[in-house]
């Protein structure tokens, strides 16, 4: 078992749901604005955060290009003279930041992990006075020991400037988050953003196997939110909008079955709003005081119940054939 916290004071680590549009393609459909990276799109999202009770909005960027400033194109490639201490010249962070806080709305970022390592002082020192809450830390695409050692490094340092983390494209949990538990979340695992390029999507067997098999190990950031469901056989491949396999209602319920204390809301605001199931997604927590599993066969189902304060949520998800699932209430 790995070691006990080793942060002294953890009130400052605050879950909760967060935008993250790259998912959706960047995508602005009902706005007058020139979509970038700017202060007015940061705005759109931050202003949608702020009525629909989603605590954090993602600053990434737009169009394949990163926020901060970089001599290399595209997101996956990190180049000599990055700095993430430096915007873009088109984006005022400090003008976000302030907005952001206005609506009570937290903002983490996202960053290659070679942006910002060996630099973790200089980044995070410049992040908290910024007053970013957290980060997405992406491309990790390795489990050998230097990369282990790496984000241990990461998420000490992130915590004495107050900063949670999120890890992408990153190897599944092996227990840090038990003595760093400003780690909400790690990825390590085969999940929606697949949807954007797959020629088929990620099926509800692949989604119940998470649940019952990968997440044992611990948290999964998993790119939840998608409201285009459809059947399997007319899904087709939208890196833009990407479509879902399956329905809304297994979407919905993979906020209380799935473990992430950092989920995201990855589509765009018209997605969402006034749509059936929205005032679900809108207030499901993302971290509870009491689980049980009411009921699971592996490869058929699972019944997740969740208690937040006086509340109960109760989330059921099975595989690609209907199933009539009797739920034992009596823990009420």
């Amino acid at each position: 078992m790995n070691d006990p916290s080793k942060l002294k004071d953890v009130s400052w680590i605050k879950p909760g749901k967060t935008t993250f549009h790259w998912w959706n393609g960047d995508v602005t459909p009902d706005t007058t604005f020139a979509p970038g990276i700017n202060f007015e799109t940061n705005k759109y999202y931050i202003d949608f955060a702020a009525r629909n009770n989603i605590e954090y909005h993602a600053v990434i960027g737009y169009g394949g290009f990163a926020w901060y400033k970089s001599d290399a194109a595209g997101y996956a490639v990190v180049g000599a003279n990055t700095d993430v201490t430096q915007t873009v010249p088109s984006l005022d962070m400090v003008r976000v930041l302030d907005y952001a806080k206005s609506k009570g709305v937290g903002i983490d970022v996202w960053v290659h992990w070679k942006a910002i390592y060996p630099k973790l002082e200089e980044a995070f020192s410049q992040f908290e006075k910024w007053g970013i809450r957290g980060m997405m830390v992406d491309f990790m695409d390795r489990d050998d020991q230097e990369m282990v050692n790496i984000q241990e490094e990461i998420l000490q340092k992130a915590a004495e400037h107050h900063l949670y983390i999120q890890f992408h494209g990153s190897f599944k949990p092996t227990g840090l988050h038990r003595t760093y538990p400003n780690e909400l979340t790690r990825e390590g695992t085969y999940n929606y953003e697949q949807n954007k390029w797959l020629k088929k999507p990620i099926t509800a067997e692949h989604d119940l196997n998470i649940v019952l098999i990968r997440m044992l190990a611990g948290a999964s950031d998993y790119h939840l939110g998608g409201f285009r469901a459809t059947p399997i056989e007319k899904f087709k491949t939208q890196y833009t909008r990407p479509l879902m396999g399956g329905t809304r209602c297994h979407m919905l319920a993979m906020y209380v079955v799935l473990e992430s204390y950092l989920q995201m809301v990855a589509d765009y605001p018209s997605a969402y709003e006034g749509q059936p199931g929205f005032e679900f997604l809108r207030e499901v927590p993302t971290n509870w005081d009491e689980t049980k599993v009411l009921s699971a066969e592996l490869g058929s189902y699972v019944t997740i119940a969740r208690r937040k304060g006086t509340d109960w949520y109760v989330g059921s998800i099975n595989n690609s054939f209907s199933k009539t699932v009797e739920i034992p209430m009596a823990f009420l």
